[in-house]
């Protein structure tokens, strides 16, 4: 299957239908909230699989979250009873599905304790130092990547601007003194 940008893989209460394999682009899986906001749980690259997928196809569940496009996408579809086929008779393929669980487990555990016990100052930091420099995005999409909302990243990145850290434009942050970033980042 080949996705454009921004295409709806799957979302939330839709049934599973096979076990994607991104081989092009990527995918974004998300939570929304009640009101509408979003934090990103991870991103499904290349050559990777999708561990909700998996959660879904094992448990028997729908999706609890939604996966959309980033930049034009090509997958392949493995359907569920070959799924089943080759996870009951393939140790090699089931080894890849549970390291995977692993793999995004440890990393779904690292966004929690990063939201409950960060702050968020901190994790702005840390996501802006992650995107090269300068970083292209809107402070909304900072905000759904933190799992908050966009008036609290605009406050952050005026007052690290105010501090001279970064430098603000139209979905354009440069960052100006990456050292003393990297040290807010981690806490000193």
């Amino acid at each position: 299957m080949r996705l454009p940008d921004r295409a709806l893989l799957f979302e939330e209460r839709s049934p599973c239908r096979g076990f994607p394999f991104v081989l092009e682009g990527r995918v974004r899986v998300a939570k929304l909230s009640a009101s509408g906001r979003e934090i990103v749980l991870y991103r499904v690259h290349p050559g990777e699989g999708c561990v909700l997928t998996s959660s879904c196809l094992l448990g028997r569940l729908d999706y609890s979250a939604r996966g959309t496009a980033e930049g034009e996408v090509l997958l392949a579809l493995l359907a569920r009873t070959r799924f089943d086929a080759l996870l009951a008779s393939h140790a090699p393929f089931r080894e890849y599905v549970f390291r995977l669980f692993g793999e995004r487990v440890a990393e779904l555990m690292q966004l929690v304790k990063a939201v409950a016990f960060q702050r968020l100052d901190r994790r702005l930091a840390a996501l802006l130092l992650g995107r090269g420099n300068p970083v292209r995005a809107t402070h909304q999409a900072l905000a759904d990547e933190l799992g908050s909302v966009r008036e609290i990243v605009t406050r952050l990145l005026r007052h690290f601007a105010e501090e001279g850290l970064v430098s603000l434009g139209r979905e354009r942050i440069e960052i100006l003194d990456p050292a003393r970033l990297r040290r807010l980042a981690a806490g000193d």
